[in-house]
């Protein structure tokens, strides 16, 4: 990492371009017409609504100007107005703008100045389409209105503050810069360390999405959506984050309400066709597969000649639920799974369940798999309704974060696309493979994993691919490799950054041609794989530090799936918690009818930086040292832990303690406090030595 200076220089810099390529991320997807313009007047970005009212696609939008589209009687009439709004910083009132027939037609607009240097939003309302909603301010919701977009150096401190945030904030910008941005939210106990922390995970993952609270200078509240984006130079060391906040006031609950009702009770059987669209950037649609095609009556030939976008493929009554899986995409990575219907070429309709996964934020990029319920729906109207029977066996929870991974697995599974698993240790990578392969036409046949870290950098390429007899000395016989283990099957590849860079390319190789020679071998063996990987790892990173290939990256992330950590799902604790009491306890021959709910509290409040499998253990532990009828839980080392966290420590501090508490109880032996923890000894070293935690702090 840099001087702060030099970082803050860069910031300055470098910030607002990279804050344009992020919130051009946001605005493209609304249903409302919404337009980045610059001092000339010229399109930058348009939103999916600004294309159906404009009657273009969004990419022949861009670059024009407003006047292109105004009558010829109002061209000067624009002229005069654009140069009062760029004095005046806003600006409300009518425009007559030529309709794609020719036809004139009077459009409210809310323009807004200086969201960015040099860039203003332009949001349009046409009254035609709902005359009791005259103006931008009744017809357009708040959430697009405005946008506060702001730059944080690495210590959280506001380093630019633009115009749109002194609007919703309140704050001029002498007033903010410099300050920590906790000034922005409630003023409660230990604000700042979790902001602290928030922007440690936007720092390792790329960027984070979170909704809460926010305060405005004049003391109300307002409900937020915040994207924070981590800003790195070319040599990859963190500058600062790009941030934009939007008022989600009056959307919150609309929100709330879709998440309810997309709720898919009804089966979806296996067979069902799926369809994998990649998405380049935006709305363009430059690949998608036969399968698709078909589903919705357009050919090869239209794909290749631009005519198929994918907002065209959206009924109107659906474009809510399309807004509200695009933020769960930038907030998660990856929407919950829901039931649309799709507009064919000729005007049809076919019903479908879509799911997306955000592949890069700036520029943006996406790949959707569609599932066609025409057959489901086929069936229930001669058949009674089947129960389901999906194989989620071990993985545990009600949540909503729970429900939207477990809704991506459904979807994925049935298809043959390779899925990176990622998450935090413990937090359960292995049983969304197995639980993907059970549910997936391979289910019966074999199911192979390899855990990348666990072998020796030496072995694991014969690991792999096996060697023939005499490959080196002391190879006396033939050995098969997983790749041919798992023929047909499905192979599961388990903390996939460990893999040497040197064998990275013939990992690739095999993954694209479907082929492979063993160690010592001339002949090259087919193979019919389907691979998942999982790590713990930041994969970006690892490619800005030229330890991982960006080829063999993009290549396992055909569709990614992130599990959360426990403390982002803390609801799901006490159902777990009985859980693994009921487990163990039939284990051991042991009746244990009740978690009193001193332990249940304790369990609820601690941060389990190990996870599940932290809990699952501490949880086995518990149920042995019980010898009556209620659990018996040994909450000093958590009470000790919790205690630590009220004193404004961060997680990362929480962390290092409570390692260290185990540590010292273990008598300093690592395997011994790596089984505690419930982490494999690598992973804990590799803690160690990110927490800075030495022998000698023993």
């Amino acid at each position: 990492m840099g001087s702060r200076p030099q970082a803050t220089d860069w910031l300055v810099a470098n910030g607002p371009k990279e804050l344009e390529l992020l919130l051009r991320a946001i605005v493209f997807h609304p249903a409302a017409p919404i337009l980045i313009a610059d001092d000339n007047r010229r399109y930058l970005e348009a939103s999916i609504g600004a294309s159906k009212l404009l009657g273009l696609p969004r990419d022949k939008i861009i670059g024009r100007s407003l006047d292109d589209f105004a009558t010829p009687g109002f061209k000067p009439v624009i002229s005069e107005r654009w140069h009062a709004f760029l004095e005046e910083g806003r600006q409300e009132g009518t425009l007559q703008l030529a309709g794609p027939d020719g036809a004139p037609r009077e459009v409210e607009y809310s323009a807004k100045g200086g969201v960015l240097p040099v860039r203003h939003l332009l949001v349009l309302h046409d009254k035609n389409a709902d005359p009791r909603k005259a103006t931008v301010s009744s017809g357009v919701p708040a959430w697009v209105q405005d946008y506060a977009l702001f730059l944080l150096d690495v210590d959280g401190q506001i380093v630019t503050w633009y115009a749109g945030a002194e609007r919703i904030y309140g704050y001029s910008s002498e007033e903010v810069l410099g300050q920590h941005v906790s000034i922005l939210y409630p003023d409660e106990d230990g604000v700042r360390a979790k902001l602290q922390e928030k922007l440690k995970r936007a720092a390792g993952e790329g960027h984070l999405g979170t909704e809460g609270w926010h305060v405005k200078k004049d003391g109300s509240r307002f409900w937020s959506s915040v994207i924070t984006m981590a800003l790195k130079n070319e040599t990859g060391d963190l500058q600062g984050f790009a941030r934009v906040v939007r008022d989600f006031s009056d959307r919150h609950e609309r929100d709330e309400k879709l998440r309810r009702s997309r709720a898919r009770l009804r089966p979806v059987p296996t067979e069902s066709t799926i369809a994998g669209i990649v998405s380049g950037e935006f709305d363009q649609v430059p690949e998608a597969n036969d399968a698709f095609l078909e589903m919705v009556g357009y050919s090869r030939q239209d794909l290749e000649a631009d005519r198929l976008h994918w907002p065209d493929l959206t009924p109107p009554e659906y474009l809510e639920l399309d807004e509200l899986a695009h933020e769960e995409g930038l907030r998660f990575g990856a929407c919950t799974p829901y039931e649309k219907e799709l507009i064919r070429k000729d005007g049809t309709r076919v019903p479908a369940l879509v799911v997306t996964a955000v592949l890069k934020l700036s520029p943006f990029r996406w790949i959707t798999f569609v599932q066609d319920l025409r057959e489901r729906d086929r069936r229930e109207n001669v058949d009674e309704e089947a129960e389901s029977t999906l194989n989620f066996e071990e993985i545990i929870g009600n949540s909503v974060s729970m429900k939207r991974v477990m809704g991506q697995v459904e979807v994925v599974a049935p298809t043959d696309a390779t899925v990176l698993i990622l998450g935090e240790t413990g937090t359960g990578k292995e049983l969304i493979a197995r639980a993907i392969h059970k549910m997936s036409p391979r289910r019966n046949l074999p199911f192979i994993t390899l855990n990348c870290a666990a072998i020796p950098t030496g072995l694991l390429e014969s690991e792999l691919f096996g060697y023939e007899r005499g490959a080196f000395t002391g190879a006396l016989s033939q050995k098969i490799g997983r790749f041919e283990l798992a023929h047909r099957g499905t192979l599961f590849l388990d903390e996939v950054g460990d893999i040497p860079l040197d064998l990275q390319p013939k990992l690739l190789r095999a993954l694209q041609e479907k082929s492979f020679e063993r160690l010592g071998g001339t002949k090259t063996i087919p193979i019919d794989v389907r691979l998942l990987a999982a790590t713990n790892r930041n994969l970006t990173q690892m490619m800005g530090d030229k330890l991982f290939r960006s080829d063999l990256y993009y290549r396992l992330k055909v569709f990614p799936i992130t599990t959360p950590p426990l403390r982002d799902h803390a609801e799901d604790i006490p159902i777990l918690a009985r859980h693994f009491t009921k487990k163990y306890a039939a284990k051991m021959d042991r009746t244990i009818e009740k978690i009193p709910s001193e332990t249940m509290r304790a369990l609820v409040s601690w941060p389990w930086p190990g996870n599940v499998r932290e809990l699952e253990n501490f949880i086995e532990r518990s149920v042995i040292l019980s010898r009556g009828p209620n659990l018996r839980a040994p909450l000093a080392e958590l009470r000790a832990a919790a205690a630590d966290t009220t004193g404004g420590s961060t997680l990362e501090d929480v962390e290092r303690e409570y390692i260290l508490r185990v540590f010292r109880e273990s008598g300093g032996v690592i395997s011994t406090a790596a089984t505690r923890l419930g982490l494999p000894r690598t992973t804990l070293n590799a803690m160690m030595k990110k927490l800075g935690i030495s022998r000698n702090d023993l």
